[in-house]
């Protein structure tokens, strides 16, 4: 099968042709998620027509489009129901309907945590294990999660998804989920300026604060970066054991960008779940991505092949 992919992220979108789990083109584009969705979609069309004819396709040779979406998708309706900050007409778009008049081809989406969890679980790091959870650091605070080889959705398609809005500090910072104390309002890039304060300012080089600079700042000895990296480094570990104790799982894969990282986080987290997570059955493997920026494209070719055959 082969399908035409798009990792619509908070920074960045991330898109493929992708085939028998390998993706042959690939394109990154800057998400100017603060833009309407339809004015992205028309950029993200052409890029996927040019990755197409990159590799001697045209759009009709394909089975599909998936899309991976950074909020709660409604996967039976192909509907967006919450953008969190995110490309405002979403919930109001018929991206069906886009599909079709672009393409000619049928549309399958889901959570881009889900998604980058399908990936590694398919392809990837979780390979061989049906009992699966996933925490993405990045803008946000993504997690997944899989239980007996089936992806976790619910009712209402928020199922394993909401790890990063788990409270972790009662009373806490406002987070945009509108819960208080959120894994995310105290501990990922979109809160960094808030969680920094008046120290921002001496923290920050060039236009955005990120998790990279305050990494290499704690490493060179400045004591305000070494405070907030070790007060994140705990709110990460504690919602991977609260994942745990929630879905019962036997790998806990770690991917994002702040997983550029990773030398200093695996281990830490790797130790804290050791010492705190309640598994008397045995040890949790954590684990880091495999497909790293490819995780969510190449889950897009197994969730157009369960749409297909979900409509049959």
């Amino acid at each position: 099968m082969t399908v035409l992919a798009a990792d619509l992220g908070g920074r960045r979108i991330k898109l493929g042709v992708v085939r028998a789990g390998c993706v042959p083109a690939m394109e990154i584009l800057p998400a100017d998620s603060d833009r309407p969705l339809r004015e992205r979609l028309r950029t993200v069309a052409e890029a996927l027509r040019r990755l197409c004819a990159s590799v001697g396709l045209a759009p009709k040779d394909c089975q599909g489009v998936g899309i991976s979406y950074p909020s709660i998708v409604d996967t039976a309706q192909s509907r967006i129901l919450d953008q969190f900050a995110k490309y405002g007409d979403a919930s109001d778009f018929d991206l069906s309907g886009w599909a079709r008049a672009e393409f000619g081809l049928p549309l399958a989406i889901d959570n881009d945590a889900r998604m980058a969890l399908i990936g590694e679980w398919r392809h990837g790091a979780g390979v061989g294990c049906d009992q699966l959870a996933m925490i993405t650091l990045g803008t946000g605070i993504g997690t997944a999660a899989i239980m007996d080889g089936r992806v976790l959705r619910g009712r209402h398609n928020q199922a394993g998804i909401l790890g990063g809005h788990l409270t972790v500090k009662a009373g806490g910072r406002p987070c945009v989920c509108g819960n208080l104390g959120c894994a995310e309002a105290e501990a990922s890039t979109w809160a960094l300026e808030h969680i920094c304060g008046p120290e921002a300012h001496t923290l920050r080089e060039g236009r955005q604060l990120d998790y990279a600079q305050i990494f290499r700042l704690a490493s060179e000895g400045r004591s305000e970066a070494i405070k907030i990296r070790d007060s994140s480094l705990a709110i990460w570990a504690a919602t991977a054991v609260n994942l745990i104790h929630a879905y019962d799982p036997e790998r806990v894969i770690l991917g994002g960008g702040i997983m550029g990282s990773g030398q200093i986080i695996l281990p830490y987290i790797r130790d804290y779940v050791a010492r705190h997570a309640h598994t008397p059955w045995g040890m949790v493997t954590v684990t880091p991505s495999q497909l790293g920026d490819q995780a969510a494209l190449v889950a897009c070719e197994w969730l157009v092949a369960e749409r297909l055959e979900i409509t049959k």
